[in-house]
C-alpha cells in the first residue's frame, strides 16, 4: 500500500473509519491519497452524515446519548415564594440544556404543609417519576414517602432544605442520595458573626422567622443562637408566617412594642426582605441583616438601609438537582450525586453590584441572556462550605 498523506489519514479518522474493511477499500479502491481528494470525500460524507443523522441528533444533549424523556419533578413548601423563581429557572434552563421535558413543580403553595407536600409525591411516585426532587422541612415527615420512591426505583435529592438540626447536629431521616442547597446552622453561625461585627457589645436582638420549626430556616436562628447566647446577648424569635403578606405587619407590630432592641435581623427571604419598611415605620435606625436576595432586599442594601445578607444561590438548588439525576439515570446509577453546599456569600454594598443586574439567576426577571460579569477586582470572599 502506498504511502498515506497525512491529510488524508487525519480526514479518514474524523469520518470515524477504523482500520478495517471500510477503511481499507477506501484508500485501496478509490485512491484518496492526495489531500485534495480527501478534503472532497469529507465534505461530502460529513453532508450525507449530518443530513442522515440530523433526527437522531435533535433532543440529544452535547455529547451524550439519547435517553428517555425524564420526568423530573420538584416537591416544594412553599412553591408561590419569589424566593423560589430562579429555582424554578434553574431546574428549566438544566431541562432544556439536557433535552428533557420541564420539571413540574408543586407541593404547598405558601404555607409549608407537609402533608400537601407528601400528597404531591406521592403523586409523582404513582406517575413514576424520572427523579424526584423535594425539600425536607422536618425529620419525620418524609422518612416513609421517600423511602417508597427510593424501593420504586426512583431516585431521590432534597434540596434548600435537608430534615433538621438538634443540638448542632443534622437530622437528616430521610434515604435521599444526596442533598444541594446550604449548610444552613453554618449559615446561622456566620450571621452570628456579621451581628457581633456590627453590635460588639451585648443587648437584645430580635431575629425574625416566617415559620419557627421548620427544616429550611429553624437551623439559622438555632446557629446563629450558639455564637450570640455564650456572648451575653439576648436572643427573641419572632415568627411573621409562611405567607409574605403577613410579615411586615408581623415585624411592624414587635418593633413598635420593643423600640429598645440593639439589631433586627431574619433567618428567611421574606422576613429580611420587609425589614427595612419595618425598621422604618417605627422610626427605627439600627443594625439589620438577613438572608438572600429579593429585589427589596438588594435595593435596601444598596441604599445603606440594611447592613448584610447571605446568599445561597437559589438558582443552583434548581439547576444542580436536574443535572444530578439526569446523570444519576444515564450512568446506570454508577455516577451517584454528591451532597452539594450551594453557597455562603455575605452580600453587602461593597460587593453588590452583581447582584444588582436584572437576571434570572437572581430572578429579577425572565430573560435568557448572558450577563457580562463586571470588571475590575473580585470582590466576593472566598466560598465557605459545610465541612
Amino acid at each position: 500500500m502506498k504511502k498515506i498523506d497525512p491529510v488524508v489519514d487525519e480526514a479518514i479518522e474524523t469520518l470515524n473509519m477504523k482500520d478495517g474493511p471500510t477503511r481499507r477499500k477506501l484508500l485501496k479502491g478509490t485512491g484518496l491519497f492526495s489531500a485534495t481528494a480527501a478534503a472532497s470525500a469529507l465534505i461530502g460524507a460529513c453532508s450525507s452524515s449530518n443530513s442522515s443523522h440530523a433526527s437522531t441528533a435533535k433532543g440529544v444533549a452535547g455529547n451524550f446519548p439519547k435517553t428517555p424523556g425524564w420526568q423530573f419533578w420538584f416537591v416544594n413548601h412553599v412553591y408561590t415564594n419569589p424566593f423560589f423563581t430562579p429555582s424554578k429557572y434553574g431546574s428549566y434552563d438544566a431541562a432544556a440544556l439536557l433535552g428533557l421535558p420541564q420539571p413540574k413543580w408543586g407541593g404547598s403553595a405558601s404555607t409549608s404543609s407537609v402533608s400537601e407536600m407528601v400528597s404531591f409525591l406521592d403523586e409523582a411516585i404513582a406517575a413514576n417519576a424520572g427523579g424526584i426532587a423535594t425539600s425536607v422541612i422536618n425529620a419525620t415527615g418524609f422518612t416513609a414517602p421517600v423511602a417508597k420512591a427510593m424501593n420504586a426505583g426512583i431516585p431521590v435529592v432534597t434540596y434548600n432544605a435537608d430534615g433538621t438540626y438538634v443540638n448542632g447536629k443534622p437530622v437528616i431521616g430521610t434515604n435521599r442520595l444526596a442533598y444541594v442547597g446550604q449548610a444552613l446552622y453554618l449559615s446561622g453561625q456566620q450571621m452570628g458573626q456579621e451581628i457581633m461585627k456590627l453590635i460588639p457589645t451585648p443587648g437584645d436582638i430580635v431575629i425574625f422567622i416566617a415559620t419557627p420549626g421548620t427544616g429550611n430556616i429553624q437551623p439559622r436562628y438555632d446557629g446563629a443562637a450558639s455564637v450570640l447566647t455564650p456572648k451575653g446577648y439576648t436572643l427573641h424569635e419572632v415568627a411573621t408566617g409562611a405567607s409574605t403578606s403577613q410579615e411586615l405587619p408581623a415585624e411592624k407590630a414587635y418593633l413598635l412594642s420593643h423600640k429598645s432592641v440593639k439589631g433586627a435581623f431574619a433567618v428567611d427571604a421574606g422576613s429580611t426582605e420587609f425589614l427595612s419598611t419595618a425598621l422604618g415605620d417605627a422610626n427605627l435606625k439600627i443594625p439589620s441583616g438577613g438572608f438572600d436576595t429579593l429585589g427589596n432586599t438588594l435595593s435596601n442594601i444598596n441604599a445603606g438601609k440594611m447592613d448584610f445578607t447571605i446568599y445561597q444561590d437559589p438558582y443552583l438548588q434548581g439547576f444542580l438537582p436536574v443535572l444530578y439525576l439526569y446523570l444519576y439515570n444515564l450512568s446506570g446509577s454508577t455516577l451517584p450525586p454528591p451532597d452539594t453546599d450551594t453557597g455562603l456569600t455575605v452580600v453587602t454594598r461593597d460587593n453588590i453590584k452583581p447582584f444588582l443586574t436584572s437576571s434570572r439567576y437572581v430572578g429579577t426577571s425572565s430573560a435568557e441572556k448572558y450577563v457580562k460579569r463586571p470588571s475590575g477586582p473580585i470582590k466576593e470572599p472566598m466560598a465557605t462550605t459545610s465541612t
